[in-house]
């Protein structure tokens, strides 16, 4: 009876407490002290960092340099998932098949391990660049920028977009979306650097603004994205479709339409956006279209597709990959994501859903004017976007998507891996061909 009496009583308290807390006097007091954690959390977050990047990073790198650099070591460093990313695909496979180098991939994890286990796989990562000659990434990378790397490594930078839509980098210093200035100054992101490849000469001055790369040694050179290049082949078209058909067979004598919304917030917290109104969707187009999501790969929490819309719409986020659904995409639905440079070079119809735009804008900024840069109409509302694809066939101006691609995909041809591989390797590449036995 005691026992049920102290549950009864630690309710009440509970209660009480409750409205006590409701009241403003207290709501404030907690709303100060909220606050203080904060910034003494950020404080205490900052000195930790600055010992990892400042010293441990740099330490782990420096006990290894007693060791040779050896010639055929190859390191891919993936930051953020579990296998390979198709940013590098090209690359190694071509390396893999047809040279003799020791390719070397280093896992990073950032957003799916502890901060223990992704600091660990860091100090793994630069023992294993610093007897490297070779160094691939394709992101952002402050632990492979906080030493000094020796000159006989070659740093290549394929960066995992095409284009130059969203601001990235220093360009977002003074953005909501960016750090502060000074913090991405005392822990820069792309040091270390000899080539930064590109998908058109147009957009060189972009990434040398987000990058912070004037003035220094790194070269920017459009040799093309190396991913890009499987698009120019008829086999990865024909794999595509089968995939897509044998997951979706409703999908098959139908046009696709394909919705791939970059996400909204910060890397850690990514959300998808959530204002496609399916069932208009499907009571205006199920007929001729199937509709494909494609969320981006960082957002944990995806939406379902209702039961409803089985046979008309499929969250593909999981089964194919994005360059899949751009070969099967009839038309591609977007908002800010630069996979509508890649998708240019198909010369189908673009449709920019910005129902967010001036937040976006305050968010993250562009760096070209957004209603000059987008080569198809931009829309706030589903109706619109319904009523385009109604009437694609006299609404869609294609020359558009052709003086885009023509402006900022020009190098990507099919042959921008062979490019990148004669800048990175040199005279070693030919030296280091596999022959066949």
């Amino acid at each position: 009876m005691s026992f049920v009496k102290s549950i009864i009583r630690v309710t009440r308290l509970n209660r009480i407490w409750w409205k006590v807390k409701k009241l403003p006097l207290i709501k404030q007091v907690n709303a100060y002290y909220n606050k203080k954690k904060k910034e003494k959390n950020k404080e205490r977050n900052l000195i930790h960092m600055e010992e990892f990047l400042h010293h441990t990073i740099p330490e782990a790198y420096e006990s290894c340099l007693d060791k040779p650099v050896d010639d055929r070591k190859v390191v891919f460093i993936e930051p953020r998932y579990n296998t390979l990313s198709n940013n590098f695909a090209e690359v190694y496979r071509i390396l893999e098949n047809y040279y003799d180098f020791d390719l070397k991939i280093c896992l990073l994890r950032e957003i799916n391990l502890s901060k223990e286990e992704f600091e660990q796989n860091c100090i793994d990562m630069v023992k294993e660049v610093a007897t490297a000659k070779y160094v691939f990434l394709d992101e952002a990378s402050r632990p492979f920028s906080a030493f000094k790397k020796r000159k006989e490594t070659v740093a290549i930078q394929l960066w995992h977009g095409c284009g130059a839509f969203k601001k990235f980098g220093m360009s977002t210093a003074d953005l909501i979306f960016g750090s502060n200035r000074e913090s991405m100054e005392k822990f820069p992101f792309y040091a270390n650097l000899d080539y930064v490849t590109v998908s058109s000469p147009e957009v060189i001055w972009a990434y040398e603004e987000a990058m912070v790369l004037k003035d220094k040694d790194t070269e920017i050179v459009a040799t093309g994205v190396s991913r890009t290049d499987t698009f120019f082949r008829d086999d990865t078209k024909k794999k595509a479709y089968e995939k897509l058909y044998s997951l979706m067979p409703p999908a098959r004598g139908k046009k696709v339409i394909l919705y791939a919304p970059t996400f909204r917030g910060r890397v850690k917290k990514a959300k998808t956006p959530e204002q496609i109104d399916l069932g208009a969707f499907y009571a205006e187009l199920s007929n001729d279209y199937v509709f494909l999501f494609k969320h981006h790969p960082i957002v944990k929490k995806l939406p379902e597709v209702p039961e409803a819309y089985k046979y008309f719409a499929y969250d593909m986020t999981q089964d194919m990959t994005i360059d899949e659904l751009l070969c099967v995409a009839d038309i591609c639905i977007s908002d800010y994501s630069s996979l509508v440079f890649e998708y240019s070079l198909f010369e189908r119809p673009l449709i920019f859903f910005a129902f967010d735009i001036e937040e976006y804008l305050d968010w993250r900024g562009f760096y070209y004017n957004y209603d000059e840069l987008t080569p198809g109409p931009v829309y706030k509302t589903n109706e619109d976007i319904i009523n385009y694809i109604k009437n694609i066939d006299s609404m869609f101006d294609k020359q558009k998507i052709i003086d885009f691609k023509n402006k900022f995909m020009c190098s990507c041809d099919g042959h921008a891996t062979e490019r990148i591989l004669k800048l990175a390797f040199g005279d070693a590449l030919e030296a280091n061909k596999r022959t066949r036995t």
